[in-house]
């Protein structure tokens, strides 16, 4: 997770969980600990596809949506959930067809 400023400078980076080959649980309050210890503006989450298929999961599209309402409640806006696998990336911000972030 990146911690962003207000003027969208990167000021810290936590790693939030390390997953298994297919998985990983996380849950909104352990992405938004440090983000509000380190006063963050807004955060951008990224993690890896280690079959490097970039294509959103449906657990990416329901985590994406779950950290969205959790960034309007707390106050910290989620700019974007980056995939990256095997030199491609996905981001959700840029992939309007998904209708996931605002």
């Amino acid at each position: 997770c990146l911690h962003l400023n207000s003027k969208n400078e990167i000021i810290s980076s936590k790693l939030i969980a390390i997953g298994t080959l297919n998985s990983v649980v996380i849950h909104p309050r352990e992405v938004f600990r440090e983000a509000i210890l380190e006063s963050a503006q807004s955060i951008i989450l990224v993690h890896n596809h280690p079959s490097g298929d970039v294509t959103p999961s449906l657990q990416d599209k329901e985590i994406t949506l779950k950290l969205e309402k959790a960034s309007e409640t707390i106050g910290i806006e989620l700019l974007d959930h980056i995939i990256v696998g095997n030199g491609k990336w996905f981001s959700f911000e840029e992939d309007k067809n998904q209708g996931l972030l605002k």
